[in-house]
């Protein structure tokens, strides 16, 4: 019997998990993991994670499978919450999720579970494992989960063969539904629970409050742009390189204070991500306002009427040479070479036409359409049909 320890996380999808390997003829052990105890900075009133471990601890009773909470709160504070507030200290907008599974489910947590004699670590993500083989070798496939509702293979963008090889994923083949039908069915106290939001394992986290508590507040001015500023008239240059006209469609527009009207003020430029349009409380636009540009140097928030701002749209992005994250390695590029995929730039964002061109010192990665609101310190992810291959930070 191969034994499987699962991360039990108080939700229906890893309780559901549990009782489908258990039902597969596994030795399933349940573990959930704890991630935050630092009272010097409240997380929200709310402290779901009690309640949480107590629902997974009801479902192990009730499979009659071991049970134990492991503290992972240093580990959690030191990879995930530590690099959200350097990055948003940078003006980048991390993805905690996407790195909480890097570095805490499928490393720090994959190791206590490989020092327990498990063989396998199993998460209640819908996406689906597969293995094949190159060059007489094994290779594992991360493929899209089969409920294109809830498809989580982008959260897993950065995951190694090492660690794919050693994980399960039992409901990747399931919609949510179904899912919630087996819950019900087998009577597990999670079957009609809510869906988790917020930091993983952390629970409900306001971010602007959380980033306040380290970030101090900073009064500084929201500035509109013209959409039909002379910054957006890029003429096409003839006679570039390749690179450097994919250089030109991914950089950086460089606003400056002068290029449009003061608007309103805002307290920290940090605390605001490109794209968004909630929390300006700025009056008397004829459209919404959208945030198409921060700049935490001089605290200036750039925006733009409307969601069809030229401001917000741009047909490429870079990722830097250490950031290039292959899943499949066997399908890395070389310098000079290219490929079509379908990428995506955020979760649940629909695939979109794509090519990849690598060079010497990274990737560009150019979509056939204009994308909104490329954000740096997000990550990009492309596909190939329905198999995640690879991924990289947005710089």
């Amino acid at each position: 019997m191969k034994r499987v320890v699962v991360g039990l996380s108080g939700g229906v999808d890893s309780s559901v998990a549990a009782y489908l390997l258990q039902q597969q003829g596994y030795e399933v052990i349940g573990l959930f993991m704890k991630n935050w105890h630092d009272d010097s900075v409240t997380i929200s009133n709310e402290c779901p994670w009690l309640e949480d471990s107590n629902d997974a601890l009801l479902v192990a009773e009730k499979l009659g499978i071991p049970f134990q909470t492991v503290d992972l709160s240093e580990e959690y504070k030191e990879k995930i919450v530590d690099y959200m507030f350097n990055e948003y200290e940078k003006g980048r907008t991390p993805n905690p999720d996407v790195l909480c599974n890097r570095e805490i489910k499928f490393d720090v947590f994959m190791k206590i579970a490989l020092s327990l004699g498990a063989d396998y670590v199993a998460t209640g993500h819908y996406c689906q494992k597969n293995e094949i083989e190159v060059d007489g070798k094994p290779v594992y496939q991360l493929v899209a989960g089969v409920d294109n509702n809830k498809d989580q293979s982008y959260f897993l963008c950065q995951l190694s063969q090492e660690q794919l090889s050693k994980a399960l994923f039992p409901i990747g083949a399931l919609t949510k539904p179904e899912v919630r039908k087996i819950a019900a069915e087998m009577e597990l106290v999670t079957a009609e629970k809510k869906d988790s939001q917020g930091l993983c394992f952390i629970g409900k986290v306001r971010l602007p409050e959380f980033l306040q508590q380290k970030l101090q507040p900073k009064e500084g001015k929201i500035v509109q742009v013209d959409k039909n500023d002379p910054i957006y008239d890029v003429e096409k240059s003839t006679g570039i390189s390749l690179e450097e006209e994919l250089k030109l469609e991914s950089h950086k527009l460089e606003y400056l204070p002068t290029m449009g009207k003061v608007v309103g003020k805002h307290q920290g430029a940090h605390y605001f991500t490109v794209g968004q349009r909630k929390g300006l409380n700025v009056g008397g636009t004829t459209d919404p306002l959208f945030v198409i540009a921060t700049d935490v140097e001089t605290n200036t928030i750039y925006t733009g009427l409307s969601s069809q701002h030229p401001g917000l749209f741009k047909k490429a992005l870079f990722v830097g040479k250490s950031e290039v994250h292959w899943i499949r390695e066997d399908m890395m590029l070389k310098p000079g070479e290219k490929m079509e995929v379908m990428a995506r730039i955020r979760y649940r964002q629909p695939l979109q036409k794509a090519v990849l061109h690598q060079f010497e010192d990274g990737m560009y990665v150019a979509f056939d359409e204009a994308q909104s609101a490329i954000t740096e310190g997000q990550f990009v992810a492309w596909y190939l049909e329905n198999e995640l291959v690879g991924s990289g930070v947005i710089s």
